[in-house]
């Protein structure tokens, strides 16, 4: 499985009209591929929405994308809305859940690490033993590294009712000593996060 996430950057003021018209489109789009997710930042970077696809293989996503530009509405007619779009690959790793419809937000933080170079397969051994103990506190999304785009990136997306249970489910997990899964020195060279609220027709929200 290959995960596409796109990120796009909105002009102020115009996110309501272009959720409108992602929902009007998705209809056909999805006689495709299914939407795994579709948020749009509250925290962090202002004006951008992201959204998220599955695909069995890059294969997959080429015959899927150009199937469904043949349907009416796809894509969404948002061009004069958008000021940047960014389109990145990722690979899931073992333990990263499905990406299936779930109520479990609405609140959701993304997390983007740049890792120094051949440091991913390191961090997802230190992960696999520590993960699941991390999950009793809050759902795990997604934790993928990245094929395309951004190299050396590692995306992990955490739900949470609101923000004082993110703040609770944080403190609680690194009070067991266990989380964070600590990595050497020089291995994370970059961190940002951001807050994300699903729309209307999000699957994941």
């Amino acid at each position: 499985m290959i995960i596409e996430m796109r990120t796009y950057t909105l002009q102020p003021g115009t996110l309501a009209e272009v959720e409108k018209r992602f929902a009007e489109g998705l209809p056909g789009r999805e006689k495709h591929s299914k939407l795994a997710a579709f948020w749009h930042t509250e925290v962090g970077p202002l004006n951008q929405i992201i959204h998220v696809w599955a695909y069995d293989s890059l294969d997959h996503r080429t015959k899927v994308r150009a199937a469904a530009a043949k349907e009416p509405g796809w894509p969404p007619a948002i061009g004069t809305h958008v000021t940047a779009m960014q389109s990145e690959l990722f690979l899931p790793a073992p333990f990263s859940p499905p990406l299936t419809p779930r109520e479990v937000g609405p609140l959701f933080e993304i997390r983007q690490y740049t890792l120094a170079p051949g440091a991913v397969p390191g961090l997802i051994e230190r992960w696999t033993d520590k993960i699941e103990g991390r999950q009793k506190f809050s759902p795990l999304i997604g934790a993928w590294y990245s094929e395309f785009g951004a190299l050396n990136k590692w995306v992990h997306i955490w739900a949470y009712k609101d923000a004082n249970e993110r703040f609770t489910a944080r403190a609680a997990a690194a009070a067991t000593g266990q989380w964070p899964a600590r990595n050497p020195p020089g291995v994370v060279v970059k961190q940002e996060n951001a807050f994300l609220m699903p729309s209307a027709f999000s699957p994941i929200r």
